[in-house]
């Protein structure tokens, strides 16, 4: 039996994120991974791949980070999870109010989308409201019932949870100005990301929370991706812009265990015992939310990405990768079919059949090839491991692929790829 046959066996969909799945990989992908250091994994016969992958964007500096893993264990040896709030709690906590400017109350959690639901809650009990605005071309904001509810997989969800969000789109005030006066008081909250594949254009945020302002509605931005790799202080300094509240994890402790939600002390103390005689709301009560690891993680994580300029990296590595695809694309004639772009920090690849039309399967059969070069490039996320040793690495690796690439752009992918290509992840049937 294979590690896939005993993944799928033992876990619903083989894994504990869809996206690792395996119809996101090619059939060559590796079956299972036994460990990570800095910029490489190695699966279960120690074979080394270059990672690009970088745990779905969640490590930031690299695997196995020796001063960040550290700092964890030493908060493992002071009994990591303890009967009273602990002093690395309260360091974390006034930590990330001290780093990221609209933030004045945190409350920390184990994942994304427990942050995110946490934030909808704590803007139904503001605004008295049930309606959700989220972004409509962002593709995850939480695994709960309210997010889900607005894709393709409805199984299992309540008719209110689908007809209570509401999606606009980004860059596009007028298609949210459009939500508010076709429900008027009835949105309790916009959430979006600061951005994802382009930045905001013509004050589009600032216009949000005017909206969102005028409307009573409360103004959430989501970092969990935006957050420690646009700027240390998140996306909403670098854009400048102030949310009511806002969520961050995945690269906040370097592949740790930590998410937050976080902002106006008026919203956030709704979730506050001290106020006697008010109505109370139950918010985030989680036995393993203030876990001491990954808050130690957190902590030595902030001071790694100062000491070391990790920000200004990415940002840098990204820009040079980014020119390198396209510039090698075009040696091979091929830069209509394979573009590279984005945020520098945050780069993405798109794959274009010889019609112009966006293909799965050549997308599927890049990422076969590259994994034959030893090159895991499911998506493009950068970490402070990556350097001049892996940017060559990863250009003898594009050449080769583009080799392939070349000759299936013209005679089809299906003579080049072997298995099937990756599906969407939001698809109504398997």
């Amino acid at each position: 039996m294979t590690y896939q046959d005993r993944l799928l066996k033992a876990i619903p969909g083989g894994a504990h994120t869809y996206s690792r799945g395996f119809d996101q990989y090619p059939l060559n992908a590796p079956q299972i991974l036994k460990r990570g250091k800095g910029a490489y994994i190695y699966d279960d016969q120690d074979n080394e791949y270059l990672d690009y992958g970088m745990a779905l964007r969640a490590v930031n500096l690299g695997y196995a980070n020796d001063t960040v893993d550290n700092a964890a264990i030493e908060q493992i040896r002071n009994g990591n999870n303890l009967t009273k709030p602990s002093m690395i709690e309260l360091e974390a906590a006034e930590l990330l109010i001290d780093t990221i400017d609209s933030v004045d109350m945190v409350k920390f959690t184990k994942n994304g989308s427990t942050a995110t639901t946490a934030a909808i809650k704590l803007s139904r009990a503001y605004t008295s409201r049930t309606m959700i605005a989220r972004c409509a071309e962002q593709p995850f904001f939480s695994y709960d019932d309210w997010f889900i509810g607005s894709t393709p997989i409805t199984r299992g969800i309540p008719q209110s949870d689908i007809d209570n969000t509401k999606m606009f789109n980004f860059n596009n005030i007028d298609s949210l100005e459009k939500l508010f006066n076709e429900y008027p008081e009835q949105i309790a909250c916009v959430i979006l990301e600061p951005s994802a594949t382009e930045h905001p254009k013509n004050n589009f945020l600032h216009k949000v929370k005017e909206l969102c302002v005028k409307n009573k509605a409360v103004f959430i931005l989501d970092e969990m991706i935006t957050g420690f790799r646009w700027h240390l202080k998140g996306a909403q300094h670098y854009y400048n812009i102030k949310p009511d509240l806002c969520t961050f994890g995945k690269a906040m402790a370097n592949g740790f265990s930590v998410a937050a939600v976080a902002g106006k002390r008026e919203i956030m103390e709704l979730g506050s015992i001290e106020f006697e005689g008010r109505e109370r709301l139950f918010l985030l009560s989680t036995t393993h939310g203030a876990e001491m690891s990954g808050l130690g993680a957190f902590v030595e994580t902030v001071k790694y990405l100062k000491e070391n300029d990790v920000i200004n990296h990415l940002w840098n590595y990204g820009e040079k990768l980014i020119e390198m695809m396209n510039d090698t694309a075009k040696k091979y004639g091929i830069e209509k079919n394979f573009i590279a772009g984005g945020i520098e920090c945050s780069p993405y690849y798109l794959t274009f059949d010889k019609e112009g039309q966006n293909s799965l399967g050549l997308r599927t059969l890049f990422s076969q090839e590259m994994i034959k070069n030893g090159v895991l490039m499911p998506w493009i996320a950068l970490s402070y491991a990556h350097g001049d040793k892996e940017f060559t690495l990863t250009q003898k690796a594009l050449e080769k692929t583009f080799e392939v690439y070349q000759k299936a752009v013209l005679e089809g992918y299906e003579k080049y790829l072997i298995g099937n290509p990756i599906k969407p992840v939001f698809r109504k049937y398997n």
